[in-house]
């Protein structure tokens, strides 16, 4: 295997791993109000759209990052208001508006001839290649995440577990939604340099339900996955240094393996989740708003 601190003789090795560290706790976080919501296929779609959303920006001429999170911040609103409609279904509007903005940006990328590669590293990631530049606006976003849950925490609990509850206690629930809209955004677009587009969805999903099968209580699934999932991305990003796979394969394979761990704890421990109703009610209750 060689050195082991050899990696860390790397600049782009360290800025890598950083990143790969700050997002893993990022959709770790914000992953769990997609899994409680029962959204968890959003940040696959989302991603894709994401993508059509930068080769769109790229065409137009603008920014990625201002063009991409446009673009994310009205699919998931049109998600939301098409999810609405009793004739659609969350996962039916899914599907229909990120697979044609993504059908978007391949038929832009066609008609052009070009695929650059910041649009490679959409797809597929290239955590090797985070700039300064990246790991700022990837610490932006987990600052800006960190201060919406922490401001609106009693809103988005409520919001998260019964919107109609959450009416009753005052909650702008429409406002709440598109809050969180915009933080699962902006999650996406931090998140693509390293993960990709195809990956991300796991990031977000593998350790809230992770955290779900090892306790019963909302904060510490929250504190918990947000910790497996930056210790993931710490540990995959220098595991696949020595393996010579790809980082964001690596990592999204180990929080699966954690997964796998969890669940065969969870099934000898005889700590299968029940229906939710009680410890549902329990944490609305603790966060009653004044």
């Amino acid at each position: 295997m060689g050195d082991l601190t050899e990696p860390f003789q790397f600049e782009f090795f360290v800025r890598g791993m950083v990143a790969a560290t700050l997002v893993g706790l990022l959709c770790g976080a914000v992953g769990v109000y997609v899994v409680l919501r029962s959204l968890a296929y959003i940040g696959h779609g989302l991603a894709h759209s994401i993508f059509g959303g930068a080769v769109v920006s790229f065409v137009s001429g603008i920014s990625f990052y201002i063009g991409a999170t446009l673009w994310g911040v009205f699919t998931v609103l049109l998600i939301n208001a098409a999810a609405r409609r009793r004739q659609i279904g969350g996962d039916a509007a899914i599907g229909i508006i990120t697979t044609c903005a993504f059908a978007l940006g391949v038929a832009l990328i066609s008609r052009h001839g070009q695929f650059t590669r910041d649009f490679d590293a959409a797809l597929f990631g290239e955590i090797l290649g985070i700039t300064s530049g990246d790991l700022a606006v990837i610490g932006g976003v987990l600052v800006l995440a960190a201060a919406v849950v922490f401001a609106f925490w009693k809103q988005l609990l409520f919001t998260t577990f019964d919107s109609d509850v959450a009416s009753t206690y005052g909650v702008p629930v429409p406002w709440v939604e598109a809050l969180f809209s915009l933080v699962l955004a902006a999650t996406v677009i931090a998140s693509l340099q390293v993960l990709g587009a195809t990956l991300i969805a796991a990031a977000l999903v593998i350790p809230p339900v992770t955290a779900r099968l090892l306790t019963d209580s909302f904060t510490r699934m929250f504190t918990l996955a947000a910790l497996l999932g930056g210790a993931s991305g710490l540990v995959g990003v220098y595991v696949s240094w020595f393996i010579d796979v790809s980082s964001g394969a690596t990592v999204v394979l180990l929080q699966g393996a954690l997964f796998a761990l969890a669940l065969v704890w969870a099934v000898a421990r005889s700590r299968w989740p029940g229906s939710g109703s009680g410890e549902r009610l329990a944490a609305i209750e603790g966060a009653a708003i004044d």
